[in-house]
């Protein structure tokens, strides 16, 4: 089949040369606001060609948008407006409810898959893109119902390709559930790092202290807030609630060390230590 993918960065990259290395994609046009992106998209083999948007989708039969979220929510419906009704459109987007609501009325719904999978890293760019990402991850099918039954075939079987393991759930579970298990994390990597560079003034200290613990816990730090920003203003509500619960979890840390209450500090840290019967 030929391909469109909107947004040729780290995701669209990564899906990209799996789905070329797999025979599904004939051939893939690149089509990004990024023209350095592009060039390096070509220079790297991981489309076939740079291309405008409604020259990309008149000549695909699957459209790939692996934007920021918020600009996924504009596009969507121009996009919807543009296919047939033997196209298939999907997106890679980490929230799903406002993306899934910004097309629940359009006559070319059903053309629509809405789709997250669950892999990304600190990087970005073209650079960054890697054909084995997603082998063995979760793959988030949302509101497969109002999906045209070719179109959900489509997607389920590029999901077989990514080599993920398809999961269906509906958006505001999707949203509740990422909340917890990925944008808090990466709230706390920013924050932790902010801790740092506010209280330690000499980089050259962190740079030679600095333990694989706390390089793993701010990797994410290091992440865009290009593509952050509108994840947490597109989940705001969920984030908020987790973040408020970790804020209670941290105060109790501290009042645990304020009033020399180990005992109370080790229950804390025994609890905690639960997560791993579930991440081994």
């Amino acid at each position: 089949m030929n391909i469109s993918i909107i947004g040729v960065g780290l995701i669209g990259g990564s899906i990209a040369l799996k789905l070329k290395q797999k025979n599904v994609a004939d051939f893939i046009y690149g089509i990004d606001s990024n023209i350095e992106n592009l060039t390096e998209a070509l220079a790297l083999n991981i489309i076939n060609e740079k291309t405008d948007l409604e020259t990309g989708i008149k000549n695909s039969d699957l459209i790939i948008i692996a934007i920021p979220v918020d600009s996924t929510r504009k596009i969507l419906p121009k996009i919807l407006d543009l296919v047939s009704d033997k196209q298939t459109v999907m997106d890679v987007g980490s929230t799903k409810s406002g993306i899934v609501n910004s097309v629940k009325d359009h006559p070319k719904r059903a053309r629509f898959v809405a789709f997250h999978p669950m892999w990304g890293t600190e990087n970005h760019g073209p650079k960054s893109a890697v054909a084995e990402s997603f082998s063995g991850k979760a793959g988030v099918i949302c509101n497969r119902e109002e999906s045209a039954q070719d179109a959900l075939h489509t997607v389920e079987n590029i999901v077989k390709n990514l080599e993920m393991h398809p999961i269906y759930m509906n958006a505001e579970d999707h949203d509740i559930h990422t909340a917890y298990i990925s944008h808090i994390s990466h709230i706390t990597s920013y924050a932790l790092a902010n801790t740092v560079l506010e209280k330690e003034k000499e980089e050259d200290t962190i740079f030679q202290l600095a333990s694989s613990g706390f390089s793993s816990t701010v990797r994410l730090a290091k992440s865009h807030p290009e593509m952050w920003v509108p994840i947490f203003k597109q989940n705001k509500e969920n984030v908020l609630d987790v973040l408020n619960e970790h804020i209670s979890q941290l105060r109790k840390f501290k009042s645990a060390l304020e009033k020399d209450n180990f005992e109370y500090l080790e229950e804390l840290i025994t609890n905690a230590n639960r997560i791993r019967g579930i991440l081994k």
